[in-house]
């Protein structure tokens, strides 16, 4: 959750005019408590079954729990997706938190075309 607490914080990230939306298989409770003791105000999303993950995922990417990897979709109006990233997985370095200043680096690529 923190990565979404320094991405809403980010003006870089604010300045690429795209939406943040926080999705997570825990319930909204959960969301509620823990988003709002963090300062989350973007909008969140409770998907206890992982519908979303699964139209949008890459199956590859599920951690050992069963549960979605990190993963970054940047999907454009017409709902496909323009480019996709989980950080979580061995081939992007394994890591759980990425820098917002890096987050912006790839999304601006992406939204470049490159």
């Amino acid at each position: 959750m923190q990565q979404v607490v320094d991405l809403q914080r980010d003006k870089a990230f604010e300045d690429l005019g795209v939406q943040l939306l926080a999705i997570s298989p825990d319930p909204g409770a959960a969301w509620k408590q823990e988003g709002g003791s963090l300062g989350i105000t973007v909008p969140t999303l409770s998907d206890p079954g992982n519908t979303v993950w699964t139209k949008y995922g890459t199956p590859g990417w599920m951690m050992a729990t069963n549960e979605p990897g990190h993963t970054f979709f940047l999907v454009g109006a017409d709902g496909k997706i323009a480019w996709l990233r989980d950080y979580g997985a061995p081939e992007h370095g394994g890591a759980m938190y990425l820098a917002p200043n890096e987050t912006v680096s790839q999304v601006q690529q992406a939204l470049a075309g490159s």
